[in-house]
């Protein structure tokens, strides 16, 4: 009886499995119907590595399955999952650590189903590994997307990651899954501009002093954002015809009020520092149109932060004439905490605007 017990329990998992490869197919990540956006780590093909926040796998699915393969380093991202471009209310998922299958199939309502995953969260919450999509037995991508031709580059702080953006006004914004980049600055300002973005941004990070052990010109090379590493972003495979830098917050708050940096820079060391930083970006990205952003937050409530960037503009300008390089300030409204989704809406109606007049968009 035993024995007999035994067999059928074999008979069951074998039937299982059956029904798992009859009605289903795995669409693996190198898939040439998935069209990945940002930095992204492709060492190996069949699990791209997203690190930056506004990384993201957008793919045109058909059937009525949808799971979702995918690797979370540490289990503290979130993403959001765009489904036929409804940006109103799209489904965030939080990710669990290691491989988990993540069944959205109750999120498709077509025939032809558009979803883009995409990174709400940094390379502060660790880095994860996309293996691709499990579909309907028969099922595949349909053509991704076409790719828009405008492109933005940022770089920046907790602002441009937007940290606490969703948080509520008067409650602390550090929480993971209150930061949200897709109602950042940066990714609204692309959007309203039609323009590809790419993201290189780390909380409490500076051009001259950080909260930690490294500044943004150690860090805004990197293939990779989960920590200070030797990767290499290869600059020539992606060219923005805008960079928009919003660097300075950190900076002021460590060398005023922290006093973190000893002997204390004087204001042409701070002017120094920014104008190589830029300088160094402008080596990599020669035909690009650069705007200097500062603020919304307190860099902003006097002229002194933003007198320094304006010094280091006319001195890259005074060195080499040929770079396109301007400036525009989001200004501090008296909030003394991480904007919140409707200052990053102001802030990206302004940046949007400035963007459209450079470049006659």
């Amino acid at each position: 009886m035993k024995t007999l017990f035994k067999s059928i329990q074999l008979l069951f998992v074998c039937f299982a499995l059956l029904s798992v490869s009859v009605f289903a197919d795995v669409i693996s990540a190198d898939n040439k119907g998935f069209q990945y956006t940002g930095r992204i780590d492709f060492s190996d093909k069949n699990k791209p590595y997203l690190t930056w926040s506004g990384s993201s796998v957008k793919a045109n699915v058909t059937g009525n399955k949808l799971v979702l393969l995918i690797d979370d380093e540490k289990g503290e991202n979130y993403y959001n999952v765009i489904v036929n471009n409804n940006t109103i209310t799209p489904y965030v998922l939080k990710l669990k650590k290691g491989l988990n299958r993540y069944d959205l199939s109750h999120l498709i309502t077509s025939t032809v189903t558009q979803f883009e995953l995409f990174k709400r969260t940094e390379g502060f919450e660790g880095g994860t590994y996309f293996h691709g999509v499990d579909l309907e037995k028969g099922y595949s991508l349909a053509p991704p997307p076409k790719r828009l031709t405008r492109k933005i580059a940022f770089f920046g702080d907790s602002i441009t990651s937007a940290m606490g953006n969703e948080a509520a006004d008067n409650d602390v914004d550090n929480r993971a899954s209150e930061k949200n980049h897709y109602l950042s600055y940066a990714a609204i300002t692309a959007r309203k501009l039609n323009a590809e973005f790419h993201t290189v941004s780390r909380s409490g990070i500076g051009f001259m002093v950080s909260w930690f052990d490294f500044i943004m010109p150690e860090y805004y090379d990197q293939l990779t954002g989960v920590s200070n590493n030797d990767s290499q972003w290869d600059f020539s495979q992606w060219q923005p015809d805008v960079v928009v830098v919003n660097l300075g917050q950190n900076d002021s708050w460590l060398i005023d009020n922290e006093k973190r940096l000893k002997p204390e820079p004087s204001e042409s060391d701070i002017v120094e520092a920014y104008a190589a930083f830029i300088t160094s970006l402008t080596k990599h990205y020669p035909n690009a149109q650069f705007v200097s952003v500062l603020g919304s937050m307190d860099a902003t409530k006097n002229t002194k932060w933003p007198g320094y960037v304006k010094r280091a503009i006319e001195q890259i300008k005074r060195k080499n004439n040929k770079i396109k390089i301007d400036m525009t300030l989001f200004d501090f409204n008296g909030y003394k905490k991480h904007p919140r989704v409707q200052q990053h809406v102001a802030n990206a109606d302004k940046l949007s605007r400035h963007i459209e007049s450079l470049m006659n968009w």
